[in-house]
C-alpha cells in the first residue's frame, strides 16, 4: 500500500506544466501508446464513422433563437462546416424542410482567413435596434475569448469597434455607445480563480484605459458582474460580487452610481422582468414571521421591494418528490418547469389583479422529457418546445401561451430502437435514502456490457434525452445505458445538493455505488460487465469509483476529470469550486478531501479495473495536469492505464466534431474491448519518471 501524498511530496507536479518540453514529450508518448493500442480495428473505424455521422447529420434540428427583431438565428456544423455557420431566416423560411438562410459568419472561412482556430462561444446583440452584437471567439475551444463587434446589417466585424484580447471577459450592451465589460485589465485586476475583479463602463471611440469603473471585487470573490436591463419603461442597470459558486451580493446601480443593495439572501436565484421580481430559494428564508423552504419560488413587485415592501407571493413550494428545475419568462406570462422524480412538468403562471392565474402548458407529450427552447419576453407569447425521450428522438414545436401548438421540426432516428425500453428504479443508499436511476436497453436480454453515468455535482440535474452517440455507439451494439440521479445535483432541489457538498461528498459516491450494486442485484449486468463513464465532475465521480469501489466495475472512462483534491483551487478556475468541495488548506477540510481525492488514492495492493483518461491542453477550466499525474500515479503502481489528450477543445475535449467522433470511438472502443473483448493488448507498464519537487511550491521545476 503506498502511504497518501501531501503537495509537498508530489513527485508529479512536472506534469501541471502545460507546455513544457518533459511534459509535452510524456503527453506526446501517452498519446501514441493510447493510439496504437485502441484505433486500429474495424470495430473504432465504424464506431469513428457512425459517430461522426450523428454529429454532423443533416437531419438534426437546428434549434434558434430569437433575439427580438422577429428572425430565427443558429449556429449550425456539419462535414462541410466544421467550425461552423452563424446564420439566420424568417419564421416563414424556419418551418420549410430546407430553409434558406442568410449566412451571417462563415468560421471557416474566417480562421483561414486569419490562421485562427476559431471555434464558436457566444454572442450578445444589441436591445432595442439589433444591428450590432457583439462575438465571442475562443482559440481552440478555451474558456477564454476574443471578443469583436459586428455589424449585422453589412455582415462584417466593425473595424473601429469595441474589441478585446483573449481573456474570461464578460461584456453587456447599455446602449449603442457604450457596455460593460468585465476582462484582465492588467496586475491585480483578476480574482484568484481566474475571473474578472473589476467591472467597468466603456465608452465607443475611447482607449479601454480610460472606461470607467462601476463596480469590484475582492481577490478571493469569484468575479463582478454589471448588466443593462434595457426594457423600455423598465430601463435598469444592476452590478454584484459573486462571493462564491453561490453566493451574489446585488445591487441596483443607479445613473448617479449609487448603488441600492437588493436584500435578496445571498445564496438565492433572482431575476427581473419588467415590474416583477422572482427570487429562487437555496436556503430557507424567514421574512415577516413566515418562513418559506428552499426550492421555493417567490414573487413581488421590485420597486415595493426595494422600498422596504414584502409582500411575497408563493409561485412553488417543493415537496418530496417534486422541484422547480427553471422557469422562463413571455411577454405577459412565467414558465415553470418542474421535476417530479426526474420526470417533466410544464405549467403557465399569469399574473393578474387578482393574483397569479395557473394552468397548464398546452402542446407538453406526457411521456417524453420536455423544455423551453426558446422564449421572447421583450414582444410576444410564443415559446418553442422541444421534446425527447432516451428512445425518442426530438420534437420541436412552437406554441402561443393560451393558443394551439404546431410541429415544425422533427429529428432523425439514429438507431434502432426496437425491442429497447427506459425503466426507473430507486436503489438504496448507504443512509437509506432513495436514489433514481434510468435503464436504457433490452429488459429481455441476458446481463450484460452496461455503461453507467451520473454527474452529482453543483445542482445540476441529470435528465432524459435522446442522444444518437450513445445510441449508435453503446445500444445499438447490445450495450445497456444507465443514468444516476445521485445527491450533489439537482433533481430533488437544494437539498438534494447540499446534502453531498463539502464534508457530505462521500454521499454522492455512496448514491452511484448503491446504483452499481443494484444493477448487478437486478441482473442487469454485473461487475465485470459494468463501465462507469464522467466528465469534469462527473470525472471526478469516475476517479473515486476507480479508486474507492474498485470491485463494482470493469473499466473507467474518465474526461477533463478533476482529481487531485489537494491542489484543485490552485489549478486555473479551481478556487471557484471551494464552496462545493472545501479549501484544502485548511487543515479541517483537508482532512475529509483526503478520504476521497482519487490522486491521493492510488494504491498498489489492490486490483483497480482498466482506466481510460481523456482530457484536452487548451483545458482552461479543469487543469490537464488532474489527469496527467493521475496517469502516472496509477502507472507507477501498475494499474492498466490509458491515456489520451486532445491538444485543443477546451473544457469540452474536442473543438470540432471530428475530434468528437475520434475521442467518443476511443472512449467506445475501450469499453466494448474492457467489458467483453477480445482483450486488448496491455499497454507498456512504464514507469513515468518523476523530478525532484523544488521547495518554491508555487514554481513548477
Amino acid at each position: 500500500m503506498a502511504a497518501l501524498i501531501d503537495e509537498g511530496d508530489d513527485p508529479y507536479l512536472w506534469l501541471e506544466d502545460l507546455d513544457g518540453a518533459d511534459s509535452a514529450g510524456w503527453v506526446r508518448d501517452c498519446n501514441a501508446e493510447t493510439i496504437a493500442a485502441l484505433t486500429g480495428s474495424e470495430r473504432f473505424t465504424a464506431l469513428r464513422t457512425e459517430i461522426r455521422q450523428v454529429l454532423d447529420a443533416d437531419g438534426r434540428i437546428p434549434y434558434p433563437r430569437w433575439r427580438g427583431d422577429h428572425l430565427c438565428y443558429d449556429f449550425w456544423t456539419d462535414a462541410a462546416h466544421p467550425r461552423g455557420l452563424w446564420r439566420r431566416t424568417t419564421l416563414d423560411q424556419y418551418r420549410r424542410p430546407e430553409p434558406e438562410w442568410d449566412v451571417l459568419i462563415d468560421l471557416d472561412a474566417l480562421a483561414v482567413e486569419e490562421g485562427e482556430n476559431w471555434v464558436w462561444q457566444q454572442v450578445t446583440v444589441l436591445r432595442p435596434g439589433y444591428q450590432r452584437c457583439l462575438i465571442s471567439l475562443s482559440r481552440g475551444g478555451a474558456d477564454a475569448v476574443v471578443v469583436r463587434e459586428f455589424d449585422l446589417a453589412r455582415r462584417a466585424f466593425v473595424a473601429d469597434g469595441f474589441s478585446l484580447p483573449e481573456a474570461k471577459s464578460t461584456v453587456c450592451w447599455i446602449d449603442f455607445d457604450h457596455i460593460y465589460v468585465a476582462t484582465d485589465f492588467g496586475s491585480g485586476s483578476l480574482t484568484t480563480s481566474g475571473y474578472p475583479r473589476v467591472v467597468k463602463r466603456w465608452r465607443r471611440g475611447t482607449p479601454l484605459t480610460e472606461a470607467t469603473v462601476v463596480h469590484e471585487g475582492r481577490p478571493d470573490d469569484i468575479g463582478v458582474y454589471a448588466s443593462h436591463d434595457p426594457t423600455p419603461g423598465f430601463e435598469r442597470d444592476f452590478v454584484g460580487r459573486r462571493l462564491d459558486f453561490y453566493r451574489t451580493e446585488n445591487y441596483l446601480l443607479t445613473d448617479a452610481g449609487e448603488r441600492t443593495r437588493i436584500d435578496v439572501p445571498e445564496d438565492a436565484r433572482w431575476d427581473v422582468h419588467r415590474e416583477w421580481l422572482l427570487v429562487r430559494l437555496r436556503s430557507s428564508w424567514t421574512v415577516d414571521g413566515m418562513t418559506h423552504p428552499a426550492g421555493a419560488l417567490l414573487a413581488t413587485r421590485f420597486d415595493a421591494f426595494l422600498a422596504g415592501g414584502r409582500e411575497l407571493t408563493v409561485l412553488f413550494r417543493p415537496d418530496s418528490r417534486t422541484t422547480l428545475s427553471y422557469h422562463v419568462w413571455t411577454r405577459h406570462h412565467l414558465i415553470l418547469a418542474t421535476l417530479v422524480d426526474v420526470r417533466s412538468r410544464l405549467e403557465v403562471l399569469t399574473p393578474d389583479r387578482t393574483g397569479w392565474r395557473r394552468e397548464p402548458l398546452t402542446g407538453v407529450p406526457e411521456s417524453e422529457h420536455s423544455q423551453i427552447v426558446e422564449t421572447d419576453p421583450d414582444h410576444g407569447d410564443d415559446y418553442l418546445l422541444a421534446a425527447e425521450g432516451f428512445l425518442q428522438p426530438s420534437t420541436l414545436r412552437l406554441g402561443r401561451v393560451g393558443g394551439a401548438t404546431e410541429t415544425v421540426k422533427r429529428g432523425p432516428a439514429y438507431f434502432d430502437a426496437v425491442g429497447l425500453t427506459v425503466r426507473q428504479f430507486f436503489a438504496a443508499s448507504a443512509d437509506g435514502t432513495r436514489v433514481p436511476y434510468f435503464v436504457v436497453g433490452n429488459p429481455g436480454g441476458p446481463g450484460g456490457p452496461t455503461l453507467l453515468t451520473g454527474y452529482g455535482g453543483y445542482e445540476h440535474s441529470m435528465t432524459a434525452g435522446y442522444d444518437g452517440v450513445i445510441g449508435r455507439g453503446w445500444l445499438a451494439r447490445g450495450g445497456t445505458y444507465v443514468m444516476a440521479n445521485i445527491r450533489g445535483g439537482g433533481e430533488y432541489g437544494p437539498e438534494w445538493h447540499r446534502a453531498a457538498i463539502r464534508e457530505n461528498r462521500l454521499r454522492a459516491y455512496e448514491d452511484f455505488a448503491a446504483v452499481a450494486a443494484d444493477l448487478v442485484t437486478r441482473g442487469i449486468t454485473t461487475p465485470g460487465q459494468l463501465g462507469v463513464e464522467g466528465g469534469s465532475n462527473g470525472g471526478l465521480l469516475a476517479g473515486v469509483m476507480l479508486t474507492r469501489y474498485p470491485e463494482l466495475f470493469g473499466a473507467v472512462v474518465a474526461q477533463v476529470p478533476v482529481l487531485d483534491m489537494r491542489r484543485y483551487h490552485r489549478l486555473l478556475a479551481g478556487a471557484s469550486w471551494i464552496a462545493e468541495y472545501g479549501d484544502p488548506d485548511r487543515e479541517e477540510d483537508w482532512a475529509y478531501l483526503r478520504e476521497y481525492s482519487p490522486y491521493h488514492n492510488v494504491r498498489g495492493d489492490r486490483r483497480f479495473p482498466p482506466v481510460l483518461l481523456i482530457t484536452s491542453t487548451r483545458d482552461d477550466r479543469v487543469h490537464p495536469g488532474h489527469a496527467r499525474k493521475m496517469a502516472a500515479r496509477l502507472r507507477e503502481h501498475g494499474h492498466q492505464v490509458a491515456y489520451y489528450e486532445n491538444v485543443e477543445g477546451g473544457h469540452g475535449a474536442a473543438a470540432n466534431n471530428e475530434q468528437s467522433a475520434f475521442i467518443w470511438a476511443l472512449a467506445f472502443e475501450f469499453l466494448w474491448r474492457t467489458l467483453v473483448g477480445p482483450a486488448w493488448q496491455p499497454l507498456p507498464r512504464q514507469a513515468s519518471p518523476v523530478r525532484e519537487v523544488s521547495s518554491d511550491r508555487s514554481v513548477l521545476p
